[in-house]
Parts: structure tokens; C-alpha cells; sequence
């Protein structure tokens, strides 16, 4: 079973047999055989026909819609988890603060654990300039605040403090003249390196997303990032431990090994109203001082999915089950993980940490 891509600024999807066809411009530029895929993945406007929608359903294929730009805008929903009683013992937890802290530490440490892991790699690197002597003891003494932090919103600052430090080392990682790195931005990204993280965050996303609607639970309710309407908090609290160990590590490469060229971005201004940038969690607080930003074109996606295809198939040593396991069957085992917390089989959640 796998993962299929379509990629279209204007297309359709319909069916034939069996089997589902993309068509541009009339013709046949796809063909999908349900029976050996798990997931599809529409970017651009690619509309489904009603019988192409009812196979995708049928086949109950996780199938997730991303704009042209990037941005995660859905995905195609089943009936949703009968275990009422997960879900009953999640809503509880949620209103035990020390449950809640207890578990938003270990995001927030294991996050930034992440990123002292991935800055003392850049740091032995050959051509990465100066030393990440200092970055790795201030991302260490921020992890260790972390885990005595009384509040959330105390987490949150530690978070934010280590996003500073981190992303100033990371900015020098990059070696072409073309790649650009002034800082995280996102709303929209203001240079060609926060296109790519930006992309690479929402496939993190919504592969989470997916993992946690499959394990039977509720989305909505996470303990670092605030429970709002609309906001899928758990989702975004257990993306947190794969940023720095699976996309920055991969953006980095996709600029110093050549895979993107200058070519595969394209400037955009949003003061048109012609397009969309994608929003990522904590863009709110940012401000916007300029609608005009940088993001991949067609071709840019393409090689981004196809290396993070790649990526996700790499694989490590999960040290619960003492194998090596790729990154993409340990993410829906951290999820059930966190599942087993939930109902009692386990005590704390213990997020994915390489440092």
C-alpha cells in the first residue's frame, strides 16, 4: 500500500472500472488502483467526481486536500471511531492539569531535545561555519527548564526561546548563495527556506492527523497547544517531536545536495486575494508586515514529496520495541502509545527523542 500525489493547478478525478483517473486538459494523466493505496493526496484544484468520491470511500482511502500553496485545507472523513469510551477517558484527562503538564513538559522537552540532537550534527558537519557549541548548552539548559516548568504557558515561552536559538544556528546550515533563511517566518514564508519548512511541517501534520483519527482519537484535545474551536490540538502537540529530526534535517539536504534550484520557487503577492499562504499554529501572535512572500512552484513540490517519501521510509531504532522501525510505521506507534496512556495501560507519554 502507498501514497499517491496529485498535483494539478486545474484538473478532475473521476472513475473508470475500478480504478480512479486524474484528467487535465482532457486527457488521462494518472491512474490510481485503489486496492494498492492507503492515501491520496490532492494538491491544487483537482476536483472528484461524485462516483470517483464514493470509491474513495468504499476503500476507505485517507485521502487529504492541500492547496496550491501548500496549505492543509482537510481531509476526507469516515465515520468516526466507535470506541465513545477512549474518547470519554480523553475529554476527562483533559481537565486533570496534572496530567496535562506532565505531558505538555514532555512535548515541549522532547521538541527541544530534538533540536539540540539536529544542532550538534550541524555543529560536526564539514561545512557548516563556526561552531553550535553555544546553541547545544542553551538548547540543553532550555530543555531542562521544561521538565520543572509550572504552566503551560511558562512551556510556551521556554519553547519559544529555544525556536530563537535553534533557527539562528540553522540559518547558517545552508550552503547555496540562493537559499535564503531570515529567520522562521510564515504567514506568508518570506524566503525560499521557510517555503520548504512550511510544506514540510503540514506533510508532518496531516501524516499525525491521520494516525490519531485511525487510533479512534479526538483530535481536538491536546495539553501544550490550547484546546480552541476549530484547532486540532493534539495533532499539533505530537507533530512536535518529528520537526527537527525529520523535516530540518531534510530541508537542509534538499538545499546543500542540489535537489532544489533557485527555479523551483516563485514570488508571490497576496494582495491580489488570488491566493492562499499556508497558516501553521502560533501564526496568530507574528503579524503580517508585507503580503508578498516566496513559495515552491509545481516542480518544488514534486521533489519535496518525493524526498519526504524517502524520508519517511528511513529507519531507526525505536528503542520501546528494540528494532529499527521506519519513521513512518513509528509514527502511528507513538500515537497508539499515547493511546495506551489514555486508557491507563501506560503511565506518561514519552514522546520520540534522538538526543
Amino acid at each position: 500500500m502507498s501514497t499517491i500525489y496529485l498535483i494539478a493547478a486545474s484538473g478532475k478525478l473521476s472513475k473508470k472500472g475500478e480504478t480512479l483517473r486524474l484528467h487535465i486538459d482532457e486527457q488521462t494523466t494518472k491512474t490510481i488502483f485503489p486496492f494498492k493505496t492507503d492515501q491520496l493526496v490532492l494538491i491544487g484544484n483537482i476536483d472528484i467526481s461524485t462516483p470517483a468520491l464514493k470509491l474513495l470511500m468504499r476503500h476507505r482511502i485517507d485521502t487529504v486536500f492541500i492547496n496550491k500553496n501548500g496549505r492543509f485545507n482537510g481531509r476526507l472523513a469516515f465515520a468516526s471511531g466507535k470506541n465513545i469510551f477512549l474518547r470519554q477517558k480523553q475529554f476527562a484527562l483533559i481537565n486533570d492539569k496534572d496530567f496535562v503538564l506532565e505531558t505538555a513538559r514532555a512535548i515541549a522537552a522532547a521538541k527541544i531535545r530534538n533540536q539540540h540532537y539536529f544542532a550538534q550534527r550541524l555543529g560536526r558537519s564539514k561545512t557548516y561555519p563556526g561552531s553550535t557549541e553555544q546553541t547545544v548548552y542553551n538548547l540543553k539548559r532550555l530543555a531542562g527548564q521544561c521538565a520543572e516548568a509550572q504552566s503551560t504557558a511558562s512551556l510556551r515561552g521556554f519553547e519559544g526561546a529555544a525556536a530563537r536559538v535553534y533557527f539562528k544556528a540553522l540559518a547558517k546550515a545552508f550552503v547555496p548563495g540562493f537559499a535564503k533563511f531570515n529567520g522562521r517566518s510564515m504567514n506568508p514564508p518570506r524566503d525560499n527556506v521557510n517555503a520548504v519548512l512550511s510544506f514540510l511541517y503540514t506533510l508532518i501534520l496531516y501524516r499525525v492527523d491521520a494516525a490519531i483519527e485511525m487510533s479512534g482519537l479526538e483530535p481536538h484535545l491536546g495539553c501544550l497547544h490550547s484546546v480552541e474551536y476549530g484547532k486540532r490540538s493534539l495533532s499539533f502537540d505530537l507533530m512536535e517531536e518529528y520537526r527537527a529530526i525529520i523535516a530540518d534535517p531534510l530541508c537542509v539536504s534538499l538545499f546543500n545536495l542540489g535537489v532544489l534550484r533557485e527555479s523551483d520557487f516563485r514570488e508571490v503577492d497576496f494582495s491580489t486575494g488570488d491566493d492562499e499562504y499556508p497558516l501553521e499554529e502560533g501564526d496568530a501572535h507574528l503579524g503580517v508586515e508585507s503580503k508578498k512572500g516566496v513559495l515552491l512552484n509545481r516542480e518544488g513540490l514534486r521533489k519535496v514529496l518525493v524526498q519526504f517519501e524517502r524520508k519517511l521510509e528511513t529507519e531507526l531504532l525505536y528503542t520501546p520495541e528494540g528494532r529499527r522501525l521506519s519513521y513512518k510505521n513509528i509514527i502511528m506507534r507513538q500515537v497508539n502509545h499515547y493511546r495506551r496512556v489514555i486508557n491507563g495501560e501506560e503511565k506518561v507519554y514519552k514522546p520520540l527523542r534522538l538526543s
